[in-house]
């Protein structure tokens, strides 16, 4: 049996992918660490709640006692990070809660890892073991009309959170260099689907339609992102896991370049709404104008490739949040009485 632990499982993409590896994977033992704050919630987690294989423990990154404490209890062979601040509008207001979390919680788990698979500094590090960092393709800053994202692009992170991620994957490539510990990093694109808290772009515009109101795009709408359905994202990070080379970068796209306006007139239409629901607002400070990722080395090296097309994994996604509108209830509750910005 693997024993994997899962940092920020109980947020959006952290808990598609323990769902996703309870599925696919029966000799595992995963222990999912989140702080539960405000874009985590057990609710997330519910299907898995009473699966033995799941131990859910509460706790912060950045609390090297206790992170060390389960390295001890558990011996765990993978490190998976999701957990980090991620909304860039909050990381404008309070980045240095973006530099604690991003940054030196990154670095918590990576002095635990090395302090339990290479208790010898001048000892070769255990056999079978992985550190997977989860990062995002706005460490390389934005793009003009044309090129997507290489594994090559420098980083040129435009935001507090953005700039906080590129400092984790410095630390993570830096604990390989130095220490020879085995590390991955995977930098997604734009993810969506099940689960998702209502501060992002297609489940705050679906939230609004649900509550009649008005839809607000930032500026023209234009801004460009690459779209990746959660869980074929969880299958990337699944796939380097088993077979990805130590040391290197992957990038993982949706191959589904959408402009904002573009996936909220999408979502009207779904609804049966029409345009005069858009309301354009002032553009946030420092926002980028395209991401585009290339996946050429993934699915090379790897044989992945996203299993959806955007419509499809759309169809999906506002399928669920319309069938589960009691969790979105839950979750816009958790906006109105203080537990989120």
């Amino acid at each position: 049996m693997k024993d994997i632990l899962v940092t920020g499982g109980a947020g959006f993409i952290g808990s598609n992918f323990v769902r996703y590896l309870l599925r696919t994977d029966r000799a595992i033992r995963v222990v999912d660490l989140d702080a539960l704050t405000y874009a985590g919630d057990l609710e997330n987690l519910r299907p898995v709640c009473d699966d033995p294989r799941h131990i859910f423990v509460e706790g912060d990154i950045c609390d090297r006692e206790l992170v060390g404490r389960l390295f001890a209890q558990y011996r765990f062979d993978t490190v998976v990070n999701f957990a980090a601040e991620s909304h860039v509008d909050r990381s404008i207001e309070q980045p240095e809660t973006f530099l604690r979390t991003n940054v030196l919680g990154t670095q918590a788990l990576l002095d635990a890892a090395r302090a339990s698979w290479r208790p010898d500094p001048k000892g070769a590090c255990a056999q079978g073991v992985r550190f997977l960092q989860v990062s995002t393709d706005e460490v390389y800053g934005t793009l003009g009309k044309e090129g997507k994202f290489t594994e090559q692009t420098p980083l040129a992170p435009n935001s507090p959170y953005s700039a906080s991620k590129a400092g984790a994957d410095m630390m993570v490539r830096a604990y390989h260099k130095t220490y020879g510990l085995p590390v991955n990093i995977t930098r997604c694109s734009n993810n969506y689907g099940p689960y998702q808290f209502p501060e992002k772009l297609i489940p705050l515009m679906l939230r609004k339609c649900l509550q009649g109101e008005r839809l607000p795009v930032y500026g023209d709408g234009l801004q460009v992102r690459d779209w990746l359905y959660v869980e074929d994202h969880c299958s990337a990070i699944l796939a380097v896991l088993e077979r990805g080379r130590a040391g290197e970068v992957y990038n993982i796209g949706g191959n589904s370049e959408k402009t904002n306006l573009e996936i909220v007139r999408l979502i009207l239409r779904a609804v049966g709404k029409d345009e005069t629901w858009i309301s354009h607002v002032d553009d946030r400070l420092g926002h980028d104008r395209r991401y585009a990722i290339d996946s050429t080395k993934i699915a090379e090296e790897l044989g992945w490739r996203p299993s959806r097309t955007f419509e499809q994994g759309m169809e999906q996604t506002i399928r669920w949040y319309l069938a589960h509108q009691g969790w979105l209830d839950h979750a816009i509750a958790r906006l109105s009485d203080g537990k989120a910005p």
